[in-house]
């Protein structure tokens, strides 16, 4: 994932949220934090832009409904920006889930070793 947050990646390609054994805990709590920032950042900017949209469209004149265009055009890419940003925190967090938990780990281990057992529920 590439945007620019760092978000739900470690850089290595592996996620950074935790596993079974708490490891990747910080860095999971950085990358949420950075991202509901920049999520936080967007959702402000677009505030400001909706505010203008409606103040160029209550004018009435041609420069300002003009630039509503330009303005509804970025509002419009900004919304993108952060379901594209929700998404990635989204899948990045289940697939921690899915890779993290114990019977994942022992499927992992068993198709190692050549062979697939059905893992046994914690007791």
């Amino acid at each position: 994932m590439e945007n620019g947050s760092g978000a739900g990646s470690n850089g290595n390609g592996g996620e950074v949220f935790p596993n079974e054994n708490g490891a990747g805990n910080g860095k999971a709590v950085q990358a949420l934090h950075r991202s509901f920032g920049e999520v936080h950042g967007i959702l402000e900017h677009n505030r400001m832009l909706i505010q203008e949209i409606g103040q160029n469209h209550e004018a009435r004149e041609a420069g300002g409904l003009s630039r509503n265009v330009a303005l509804i055009r970025e509002l419009n890419s900004n919304i993108a920006r952060v379901v594209n940003l929700y998404t990635d925190l989204s899948t990045s967090f289940s697939q921690s889930l899915v890779k993290g938990s114990p019977a994942a780990a022992a499927a992992d281990a068993t198709a190692a070793k050549g062979g697939y057992k059905r893992p046994r529920p914690p007791q």
